[in-house]
Formats: structure tokens, sequence, C-alpha cells
């Protein structure tokens, strides 16, 4: 069994305070498969939050803050390059 660190409310006030912000994303997609980009956190929902991708992916990709709590989806923001 996962032991939660964080519960939802907490995850939820901390993606809320990057909203509009560059982040970098890490996805696990199992079998020792990541995916890892950078994009701009654009819209907080109750249950899900979007993040459109810059450079090569397209489209928006949605995340529930879940998969936050369970380490299946880590999200970092981005530092600036000069």
């Amino acid at each position: 069994m996962i032991k939660a660190v964080r519960d939802i409310k907490s995850v939820k006030d901390a993606i809320k305070g990057v909203k509009g912000e560059r982040v970098s994303v890490k996805v696990n997609l199992g079998r020792n498969k990541f995916v890892t980009y950078d994009g701009t956190l654009t819209e907080v929902y109750p249950s899900l939050f979007t993040v459109e991708p810059s450079g090569d992916f397209k489209g928006k990709t949605s995340f529930s803050y879940a998969e936050l709590v369970c380490g299946n989806v880590k999200i970092r923001p981005c530092k600036m390059q000069k």
C-alpha cells in the first residue's frame, strides 16, 4: 500500500500557487518509462489541472491531483534560462 505523504488539499493549494507559470512535468508511464517536458500550467479545476506543453509536444494534457499524491506525476517550477 502506498502511504500518502501529502493530502489532496495541500496539493491543490500548491498547484493553485503556480497557475500560469512554467513548470517541468515528469510522468511515470510504468516499467521504468518516463516522459519529461516543460510547459505552462494553464487551468486549475476542482478535480484536475491542465498543462500546455511547449516545444515538440502538441495539445494540452490534464492530470488529477491524486496522480501527484501517488507519485505518478511530478511537477516542478522551471528554472529560468539566461
